[in-house]
């Protein structure tokens, strides 16, 4: 058996810049690797099975075992087999990256490295490369597959506060919105937020929640639904995290 970890991401600034011939939205953003993540056990066999850990306290709620789910998609694009044990601690559907780190976890058990795994992950979605690479930071362009890593030491064992709604926003649903509405430009350093709002007004409850809590404008995670502040705040359902490289394990919750 080998197990590989899976850290979540954190989007710590977005901007959407356009579209691409074939439609996908470009962008140019900053992520970072915190210490919440999934851990992936491969074994001899076939088969996908999920231990929820809490993650389904958040997001979408139960994580599916199909086709649909990015592991089984990852193993059938490396063309690998195997049994995987998928403990899932990062919310499902709150835009800190649980399926790409999960999908990139996967790549990089079947030792698919250089172009060809950049391309495999890219195929896979926008934040896969990132989760791939495993630098920790790095500036994140076009569809995901331009990679700049950036200085570690800036941000290393920095903390985070998330609140994650229970319930999750769909990411096209999202990019979708954000077309509607003429591509606005968010004044708190994710472009989608306003489009995200526009999908699900309740994300603004648990914005003003976390924004009264610490006396922080909060920014959202990605496409949401998670919200996140800088610094230590815990306590009322919010999880504390860290910047941390790849190979660390779990954040704290309170």
């Amino acid at each position: 058996m080998v197990e590989v970890a899976a850290p979540a991401k954190l989007t710590l600034s977005l901007r959407v810049t356009g579209a691409g011939a074939d439609g996908y939205h470009l962008l140019d953003a900053e992520m970072i690797s915190v210490d919440l993540a999934d851990t992936l056990t491969f074994s001899a066999g076939d088969g996908l099975e999920v231990v929820d850990k809490g993650a389904g306290a958040g997001g979408h709620g139960a994580v599916p075992t199909d086709a649909s789910n990015l592991v089984v998609r990852a193993l059938v694009l490396t063309g690998r087999n195997a049994h995987v044990r998928l403990v899932k601690r990062i919310p499902a559907g709150a835009g800190l990256g649980g399926g790409s780190a999960d999908a990139a976890a996967v790549l990089r058990w079947a030792g698919v490295t250089g172009a060809a795994g950049l391309a495999v992950a890219a195929a896979l979605g926008s934040d896969v490369p990132f989760c791939w690479a495993g630098e920790g930071r790095a500036r994140v362009r076009g569809t995901g597959q331009v990679l700049e890593v950036l200085p570690w030491d800036q941000v290393a064992g920095k903390p985070y506060t998330l609140l994650v709604p229970p319930f999750g926003v769909a990411t096209a649903a999202v990019y979708r919105a954000w077309d509607e509405m003429g591509g606005p430009v968010s004044d708190n350093f994710n472009d989608l937020e306003p489009a995200a709002l526009r999908v699900d007004p309740r994300l603004a409850i648990w914005r003003d929640r976390l924004g009264d809590a610490t006396g922080q404008r909060p920014l959202l995670a990605g496409s949401g639904s998670t919200w996140f502040v800088p610094g230590e705040h815990p306590g009322g359902g919010r999880m504390v995290v860290r910047a941390a490289r790849p190979g660390a394990t779990t954040g704290s919750t309170g």
